[in-house]
């Protein structure tokens, strides 16, 4: 599903998009079938490899996945999502792995909540957008870009770096306008941050997961040697009962021919599906993450896009169910690789 949001920042604001994709729908609380020949991940995972310096910045965990969230608050404000992160952490009884985090194109960084949140010993995903690829490829913004990864370089500290997800939306093609734009933008600012000897941040490439239902992702790929975790933002398409597993498996199966660890870099399951289901749709998710090695960080999104209703509602606040089964997932070892508990 393409959907939702530009939720953060001082005035929250969010839009679902729904793409024009074709998903099988399934029951997602039954059981998962067993993938037809040819789809979905390999029985065993490829050896995953990185172009980074493992002594600065993330490498995957060499057992299990990280586990982490974007926790939005119903008003964003610096001290919110500090306590929105910290009521979670106080859920799930240890600190996230990774704390996902919204930054525009010229936004201040580092705020005083990624300074918390990596003062906790949390890991930034750090995901980065707000202008034209062809205004990136003139060299018209080389002075900011530049500004910005002396930024991220000043950090000292390991972080994820997402430039642009979910760029193959189709709302976002007046500002990608190709996928060959979008690549050489990227190149660009990768190019840009290498100058600068930027040696903490590892490049996370994060469509949606139905732009490989249709074919549409794979044209915004940068390539192996430009790409540390290939990613892909996972929803249940808008009106369907859709299981991870249907979501995620096209995606799946894109990444088992690339040697590159995966992340999930946003999942959800909308409140409209119900309590109960909303738990069991969660856990059968987790069922799907621990039966394939080569997934190594999965993120929940904690947060509601303004004006959609229940369909657009994913914030497990108040949902004694949900909320239980990220419990349970959260405290499983395998999804806390660092032994983070408190």
């Amino acid at each position: 599903m393409t959907r939702r949001l530009n939720l953060l920042f001082g005035g929250i604001t969010a839009a679902i998009v729904v793409a024009v994709a074709v998903i099988v729908i399934v029951n997602p609380f039954a059981s998962s079938p067993a993938p037809a020949a040819g789809s979905g991940p390999p029985s065993s995972a490829p050896s995953v490899s990185t172009t980074v310096d493992p002594a600065q910045a993330p490498t995957p965990p060499k057992q299990g996945a990280y586990l982490g969230a974007w926790v939005g608050p119903d008003v964003f404000t610096q001290a919110n999502e500090i306590n929105a992160v910290d009521s979670l952490q106080a859920e799930i009884g240890h600190k996230l792995s990774i704390v996902h985090t919204y930054l525009k194109w010229q936004a201040p960084f580092p705020t005083p909540s990624d300074d918390a949140f990596l003062s906790q010993g949390s890991t930034l995903l750090v995901s980065w957008a707000g202008t034209d690829t062809k205004t990136i490829i003139s060299g018209a913004a080389d002075s900011w870009i530049r500004t910005r990864a002396r930024q991220i370089k000043a950090l000292g500290r390991p972080v994820f770096l997402e430039w642009r997800w979910e760029m193959d939306r189709p709302n976002l093609a007046s500002q990608m306008h190709s996928g060959a734009d979008y690549v050489a933008a990227w190149d660009h600012i990768r190019a840009i941050f290498a100058a600068e000897g930027v040696h903490n941040a590892a490049w996370v490439w994060c469509p949606t997961a139905t732009g490989f239902a249709d074919g549409r992702a794979d044209a915004f790929y940068p390539g192996d040697s430009q790409v540390d975790w290939v990613c892909a933002d996972a929803y249940p398409e808008s009106g369907t009962t859709a299981s991870f597993a249907s979501t995620v498996d096209p995606f799946l199966g894109w990444a088992s021919h690339h040697d590159k660890p995966v992340m999930i870099g946003e999942f959800g399951v909308p409140a409209s599906y119900g309590a109960q289901q909303r738990a069991q749709w969660l856990l059968a998710a987790q069922r799907v993450v621990t039966a394939d090695r080569q997934i190594k960080a999965l993120l929940y999104f904690d947060a509601n896009a303004a004006g959609q209703g229940l369909a657009g509602s994913y914030s497990l606040s108040g949902d004694a169910a949900a909320l239980s089964a990220f419990r349970t997932i959260a405290r499983m070892p395998y999804f806390n690789p660092t032994g983070t508990s408190r």
